[in-house]
Parts: C-alpha cells; structure tokens; sequence
C-alpha cells in the first residue's frame, strides 16, 4: 500500500467524522446557515431592499423575499455584471459562471469567495466518502479525468466568466495535478470532437483508474477509445474502477457503459451547478445522495402539484416527506435569493437527507393533463429493458397531439445500440411500465384520450448531430428527457429525413 493510500484513508476518516457532526442536527445546521446568510448580506442592496435586518425567522424571510426564477432576479445580476459591489452579496463575485437563458439569453450566475470553496470541497468529499465506506483507495495512484469545457475564461467588468467546469479547472488541488488528465492545452480546446479526439491520444496508453463526466459526452469518449484500440475500454483501462457523474441519471445508460467497458465499474453521483454544489452520493448501498446542508445553501422546498398556485407553501427542511416531488429552492453565499433552479427532487431518506433528481420544472409533459416527469420516463426505460440485450444511447419524449390517424399519443424517440427483436412489444413493456409509474397517464390510456406510446428510431449519433447543430455538443450540455412541445424532436425527425 502506497503513501498516497494511506494518506487517503486517513484523511476520509477525518472527512466523514467532519460530516457526521452536522448530518446528526440537520435542522440546527440549516438554521445556522439561514442566520449567517441574513446576517452576512444585511447590508447589501438586495438586503436593505427588502428588509434583512428585521427578519429574524423564516417566515420573515418568506413574507419579505418572494421567489425568483433568473429572469425575476435580473435586474440586480445586471448591476453586479455592470460591476457594482456589495448587490446581492458582500463585495463582487469571483467569477460569474455563464450558462444559456431561456428567454434572455446569456445567464451569468455569480461565484463568490464565500461559496466557491464548496463546490471543490463537494467533490472531493464525495470520493472521499467512497473510499471511507468501500476501502478503495488504490486508484488515487493512477490517473483521473474530468471531461469538462474550456478552463478559457473571458472578464468582463474585473471579473473573470466561463463555464462551471472550466472555472473549477482552475481550482484542482496541487496533491491531484500530477495525475490530472487531460493536459491544460487539450483541456482548452474548444471544438468538443476535435478535443475528445485529442483525449483519447493522450489518454490512451495511461494508467487511468477514474474517469468523470455527464454520461452522454463521456460515451463518445468510450466509443473513440474502442474504435482506437479495437477492445473493450476496461482492457484498454485495467486499472479503471470508478466512474463520477453528475448532469443525467445514469441509469438509462448503465448497460451500455457496461457492454463498452467489458465489465461493471463503481460509480458516484453527483448533483452539482453552477448555482451551487447541493448534493453527492454517500453511500454506495443507500439510494440518493446526501444533501449538503452545511455548504452555505438555505433550502426550501415547494411541492410542484403546487408551484403554479398563488401562494405555495414554502416548506423548510424538517417539514419535507419521502416521495413528495418538489420543486428545489435555494437561497446562498453567492447572493440567490429564494432563487428556483429549475430542478425537482424527492427525499429517498429522512435519516440523513438524501435526493434524487426528479426532473426539471420546465421539463415534463402534460399537454392532455398527465404530469409526467423525467423520473418516471427514466424508471419505465429502465424497467423495460432489464433482462434484455437492448442498449440505449440516448432518448428523449415528446407528445403527439395531432397524428395523422388515431389517438394522440406519446412519441419516444431512442437512438439504440442495440435494438429490441420485437420493437412493438418493447412499446407495450413501456407503456405498462408508465402506467405504473402514473396513475394520470393510465387513466388517459383507459379512458381512451391517449393511445399506447410509439416509438421513433433516432439514427445513429442523431443525437449529438442535434446538439452539434444547436451549438452544444459536449461540455455541460445535456438532451432534455422529455419536453411539453415538439421542438426538439421536430428538428431530429428533420434530420432523419434529410439522411
């Protein structure tokens, strides 16, 4: 056993003792970090206009501070983008991590001296956490790699802008550097074909024991590497055990990585943003990942059935249940505000608290009143292909409201590796497994306002030519898992088309 092993058990030990002390008072921890963060943004303009230095319960802050999506907390980001100090925060961000807005294009989300320390510290500790439960620590002697974007950072105003990946790329610790792949001038590379291309030459012929990404981008890493190497990425990678993502629900693409590795690898979920660090998996026996409530996040949770009501029922973290989907709310040490994410999540466990992503708000469908998530799309998939030899690269579900014939119904659209020898009994194993999922979605089937879901053939990498064609191959981008609307799918089927 190595240095570094030992060394790295050690410092795991330290790291969960360090977490036990507030996963055992979950609700004083919270109540600390909702003081400190009122205290600490008193006197900033967002505080002085409405009123911190008279609240003093959350209520106070509920009936003050109403809930903003990016679009409704604009104005004061502007102020800050236009370099004014001390808006929604003390002083001026470290950065603004620039993401793409829905309807008002380029979001900038501040990272502050204050909150930036946990997103490094989150994923550290989830690897630490592992290897505190498993043993495992032999892999911090080979090579690890972060598929992310460009560490390429624009400024504007004094304050440096990028992509969260390519921020946090500056911030690896100097014990990690020496096994850090890929080099910074790869990492730089800003087509993302072109660098994974130059990944996999570097790459190739090293001790690689971790590998980390969204799945859907590390897939095409894997499938160069087998194209180059003419084996199974596990042959290629002897060494490589564990897999860390965050972004997309594995699951959908667990037996493909399987059939691409050669064998079965252990994995750690992550739940990160560039809004904050809110989560990593823990254990790997207990399903969820356990919710960071020491990390300068307040949370409130608003159950979605009720989000679009008048006034919806903020609850805190002691009033929450297990199954409940709720739409994630969040108030930080980078100066959001009751700020709404877009994400829903449910509560798997009580005692600690750990989530899953169940979706996002804006992503579901319900053009005849059936409230499905992406939970449940992902689950039904799931379901349906356990105990087959069908593989799936990507999927994503649309509603068919106006046919040509007949009902209106579901369209799946799925790009296979490998297709089911009946695609018409696999629609029906679907379907069964979302009407269990959904009791709306089976009262529409019986009550014959809906037809049994379709499922449309994606050609092979359909999927990313998309996201190539809208700008987003690779990096933090993700295909949506289903949408209320034809927008995306119109735009596959126009490509399938055209080939």
């Amino acid at each position: 056993m190595s240095l570094k092993t030992i060394a790295a058990k050690v410092f795991a030990n330290i790291i969960y003792n360090k977490t036990q002390n507030w996963v055992q008072n979950p609700i004083e921890t919270q109540q600390k970090v909702f003081e400190k963060l009122i205290r600490e943004a008193k006197n900033t303009h967002f505080g002085i206009d409405h009123n911190f230095n008279q609240i003093s319960t959350f209520d106070d802050f509920a009936n003050a501070v109403p809930v903003r999506d990016y679009e409704a907390i604009k104005p004061y980001v502007d102020r800050v983008v236009k370099g004014e100090a001390n808006v929604l925060w003390k002083g001026k961000p470290l950065y603004f991590a620039k993401t793409s807005g829905t309807t008002s294009g380029a979001k900038y989300i501040p990272l502050t001296a204050d909150s930036m320390p946990f997103h490094i510290e989150a994923a550290r500790n989830a690897i630490l956490h592992y290897i505190h439960e498993t043993g495992k620590a032999d892999f911090v002697n080979g090579k690890m790699i972060f598929l992310q974007g460009s560490p390429i950072l624009e400024e504007k105003n004094g304050i440096h802008l990028g992509r969260l990946s390519g921020i946090v790329a500056h911030f690896v610790p100097k014990y990690l550097q020496k096994n850090r792949m890929p080099t910074w001038e790869t990492n730089c590379i800003e087509d993302w074909e072109t660098k994974v291309n130059a990944i996999v030459e570097e790459t190739f012929n090293e001790n690689m024991t971790v590998i980390s990404g969204i799945p859907s981008w590390v897939q095409m890493y894997f499938e160069k590497l087998q194209e180059k190497g003419l084996k199974p990425v596990g042959e290629i990678f002897k060494n490589f055990n564990l897999f860390i993502y965050g972004g997309v629900n594995y699951e959908p693409y667990r037996a493909k990585f399987e059939n691409l590795i050669g064998r079965k690898v252990d994995s750690i979920e992550l739940f990160p943003a560039s809004e904050g660090f809110f989560a990593y998996q823990d254990s790997q026996k207990e399903k969820g990942m356990l919710l960071l409530l020491n990390s300068g996040i307040f949370y409130e949770f608003i159950k979605v059935e009720e989000f679009s009501s008048q006034n919806p029922k903020r609850y805190t973290i002691g009033e929450v249940e297990m199954g409940i989907n709720y739409v994630l709310i969040i108030s930080t040490n980078a100066g959001l505000w009751a700020y709404n994410i877009g994400d829903t999540v449910q509560f798997t466990c009580l005692k600690p608290y750990r989530v899953i992503v169940s979706g996002r708000i804006k992503h579901f469908i319900s053009a005849f009143g059936e409230h499905v998530i992406g939970k449940e799309v992902e689950s039904a998939l799931q379901e349906a292909i356990i105990g087959t030899s069908i593989r799936i690269n990507e999927f994503t579900v649309a509603p068919q409201i106006t046919p040509n014939a007949g009902l209106p119904y579901h369209e799946w659209f799925i790009e296979f590796e490998n297709e089911p020898e009946n695609l018409t009994a696999f629609e029906e194993s679907i379907n069964t497994a979302m009407r269990k999922q959904n009791v709306y979605y089976d009262d529409l089937i019986v009550g014959k306002v809906l037809r049994r879901l379709v499922i449309s053939k994606v050609v092979k990498n359909g999927f990313q030519d998309y996201m190539k064609s809208i700008g987003k191959l690779g990096g933090q981008n993700k295909i949506p898992r289903l949408s209320n609307d034809r927008t995306i799918v119109d735009l596959l089927a126009i490509e399938q088309i055209n080939e």
